[in-house]
């Protein structure tokens, strides 16, 4: 049990850096120095420009048909969890207006995969695992522009076009090329993808904490009805997740990435499409801060529990 411990509280030290990094952005927003029409400019930076480039130097790495058949294999058992859990979303939040029910449903299901995510997966196994985190990020992009979209906006509002113009997609379109072809990016390329990805680190942190800046603390942890949610995803997905998988024997990394990556907190794309599609933006806003909130506390756990059963 102590290095159980052991290693939990070095997780814990990996997520709290995290956290420091939030309060630093927490703190220059409160003092107007990271304003709230900066914060658009700096997430498009991070979707348009610094995701695609964390994709491509990801996969800047040695063809390997063992590593592509883990990938895609993680790829199949991913969206199956996320199909289980929305499966298990339609049993709650039924008392709930339709705008509120839809966008908590949205929330527990999709989790800041990119932004928080990452960071966690370089934190915890270091920048070589992100290629792991892959299948992950690719199912999550394909299923927020398709059932996500569908859920929030209705299918009118679904558009095969955005699903393949989204960023993540247009990186993977480059990615998968050079990987299968064995191609390495001249080094001046190359070293430009890899310092724009590092990017990701500290500039999502401050961005999530500038947008929780702008959320009602008080009346978020008074919102009981959040706290449902926020257990749901923190909690019951990763293990939802690691039961799907267990059978399956995966790649311990492979399976640390994926359970990890499900108990992250709920995307910040949450508050964007309730924006975009008129739904319920209070909500939406404070489940994203509270959830991000209590994950100091559930990341650390999951990750460690992970790579206990991995053998890690």
């Amino acid at each position: 049990m102590s290095s159980f411990f052991q290693n939990l509280l070095i997780v814990i030290g990996q997520v709290g850096t995290l956290f420091l990094l939030m309060s630093v952005g927490y703190l220059l927003a409160k003092l107007g120095k990271l304003t709230p029409e900066a914060l658009p400019q700096l997430s498009f930076l991070l979707l348009y420009v610094v995701t695609p480039c964390i994709i491509i130097d990801s996969l800047q790495v040695e063809y390997d048909p063992a590593l592509l058949h883990d990938m895609v294999f993680s790829f199949g058992l991913v969206i199956l969890s996320y199909l289980v859990l929305a499966l298990l979303c339609q049993c709650f939040f039924r008392r709930q207006d339709l705008d509120r029910r839809d966008t908590l449903r949205f929330a527990v299901i999709f989790g800041n995969t990119g932004f928080m995510g990452f960071p966690l997966m370089s934190a915890i196994l270091g920048d070589g695992s992100l290629v792991y985190s892959m299948p992950v990020f690719v199912a999550f992009n394909l299923l927020v522009w398709t059932y996500g979209v569908y859920l929030m906006g209705g299918p009118s509002r679904f558009s095969v076009k955005k699903v393949l113009l989204s960023p993540p997609i247009l990186g993977i379109l480059i990615a998968l090329p050079l990987f299968f072809a064995e191609i390495r990016l001249p080094s001046p390329v190359g070293n430009t993808i890899g310092y724009l990805a590092d990017l990701n680190t500290p500039l999502a942190m401050l961005v999530i904490g500038a947008q929780m800046a702008a959320a009602d603390l008080p009346a978020t942890f008074r919102n009981t009805r959040l706290y449902l949610g926020a257990v749901i995803k923190l909690v019951v997905a990763p293990v939802l997740t690691a039961l799907i998988l267990l059978p399956f024997h995966l790649n311990p990394i492979s399976f640390v990435a994926v359970v990890i990556l499900s108990g992250v907190p709920t995307a910040g794309v949450t508050a964007m499409f309730a924006e975009q599609f008129d739904r319920d933006t209070e909500s939406a806003a404070q489940i994203v801060t509270l959830s991000t909130l209590l994950s100091i506390i559930t990341l650390p756990v999951v990750a460690v529990v992970a790579e206990r059963i991995a053998g890690l």
